[in-house]
């Protein structure tokens, strides 16, 4: 037999024994060919997996019966209607990154709210795990554990990654123990997925199931190029459409968690739209790549870089943008007092200005100062990414567990958009119309499924 085409066989005997085989399986192909060892990633894995954590966490939701409003069926039954307590759980994944420290990587969905947090390491001992901080806006949160003889994965440039490199994802999925599954990177820079915020997702086709979530995507080095964290399916099953947040970007996010416990994001400070055809004709572009410049907020990084509505942004730091929702995601993804560079064209010609990002200067209002029925409710102004996305309203920015406003079913994130039949725009209105202190307090609430009505008592 030719030594070429052997070798070509034992490299396709090993890929399909990946890809049928879970960690641990014992194989059923020789371990070499006429003297020739087949490859595996055994060796890889040995290093990685150490460093990979099942994470169990518990929280506690104030749930109200319906009937307990029925002042018939509660003198009846004697129940003075006090709002009992249910415990949803959640399971995923994590990857520790700093053994000395005991830093954890993980999803926000994991951890996010979270009451308990349990930590499982892979030669079964438990610990105790505290958030250190999450940032909904990525998807991504650290956990920090105390505990000796860890073992942490080196983290790799994300930005080095090409389609068809070679990776695996590790995780735990349906609880059933550590599982590896292999692929290639399918694509880079994907966006609009919904969910998080700032979206720059690298698509792979290793599998990822539920349990995985948090878990590392690394390269054939045992290097972490990113963390798992959702799948696309129109069935809920694995169709090998996966998503990872690169690890440049849980990395950057991890620093501002661990150093102030919250994410400083910068602003430019310019409301965008994409360029439909009818702007592309009348601003006389060529394509319809890009983002207009619809808005100039007063004092704003834009407006001392000299930026003016009618201008066309089409890259940030070299890179070209599609559309609106690309700039979003460049410069949410910065950190404030960036310093970024961005490529213009105005009235035709080329422009090329920077810009040092300010870091963005939310608005809020405790919601006891609007009614006595809104206390533990914080409200905010939107965000420049909500607003330049032509989203309108006010945000309910935390909402207190155990408040009114949260057993009449109002979340944290929750953007309302009127009181009663009026509609609101700022937190101006909000406080305006509040003021009235009408009888029945309903708020007109934007959710991802649509609108909601949400009547606080």
């Amino acid at each position: 037999m030719h030594p070429r085409f052997l070798r070509s066989l034992t490299a396709l005997f090993a890929a399909a024994s990946l890809a049928v085989f879970p960690l641990h399986a014992h194989a059923i192909l020789p371990s070499a060919v006429n003297g020739q060892p087949l490859p595996s990633l055994a060796p890889m894995l040995e290093k990685v997996t150490p460093a990979v954590v099942n994470i169990s966490s518990k929280t506690r939701v104030r749930v109200r019966n319906p009937f307990f409003d029925d002042p018939v069926f509660r003198q009846f039954f004697g129940l003075q209607g006090t709002p009992r307590e249910q415990v949803e759980q959640s399971l995923g994944s994590g990857v520790i990154v700093d053994a000395a420290k005991g830093y954890i990587l993980t999803n926000n969905h994991v951890v996010g709210g979270a009451d308990d947090i349990t930590v499982t390491l892979q030669d079964g001992r438990n610990f105790k795990g505290t958030l250190v901080g999450t940032d909904p806006a990525t998807d991504v949160a650290v956990v920090k554990i105390n505990a000796d003889k860890l073992q942490a994965l080196p983290i790799s440039d994300s930005s080095s990654l090409r389609v068809g490199d070679f990776v695996v994802a590790v995780g735990e999925p349906f609880g059933l123990g550590q599982t590896v599954t292999s692929g290639i990177v399918s694509a880079l820079g994907r966006s609009g997925l919904g969910g998080s915020s700032f979206q720059n997702f690298i698509q792979t086709d290793a599998s990822i199931n539920p349990g995985n979530s948090g878990g590392p995507l690394v390269n054939l080095r045992g290097e972490l190029v990113g963390i798992n964290t959702m799948i696309l399916s129109p069935s809920g099953g694995n169709v090998g459409i996966g998503f990872a947040i690169p690890s440049n970007v849980a990395t950057e996010v991890m620093q501002q968690l661990i150093e102030h416990g919250k994410v400083s994001r910068g602003s430019l400070g310019a409301q965008t739209q994409d360029i439909t055809p009818n702007i592309a004709r009348v601003l006389n572009l060529k394509s319809n790549e890009g983002a207009v410049v619809t808005r100039v907020l007063p004092g704003s990084a834009a407006e001392r870089a000299g930026l003016q509505e009618g201008d066309v942004i089409t890259a940030v730091n070299g890179q070209a943008l599609h559309d609106s929702g690309d700039l979003t995601n460049a410069i949410g993804l910065l950190p404030a007092n960036s310093t970024v560079n961005l490529s213009t064209l105005r009235s035709g010609a080329t422009r090329k200005v920077t810009a040092q990002l300010t870091p963005q200067k939310i608005a809020t209002l405790d919601g006891a100062k609007l009614d006595p029925r809104l206390t533990g409710v914080t409200f905010s102004d939107l965000s420049d990414e909500q607003a330049s996305q032509g989203m309108t309203g006010v945000v309910a920015a935390a909402v207190n567990p155990n408040s009114r406003a949260a057993q009449a079913g109002l979340s944290s994130g929750d953007v309302i958009v009127g009181v009663g039949n009026r509609r609101i725009t700022s937190l101006r209105d909000l406080q305006g119309l509040a003021a009235a202190r009408p009888r029945q307090l309903v708020l007109l609430v934007a959710t991802d499924e649509g609108l909601n009505y949400v009547v606080v008592q």
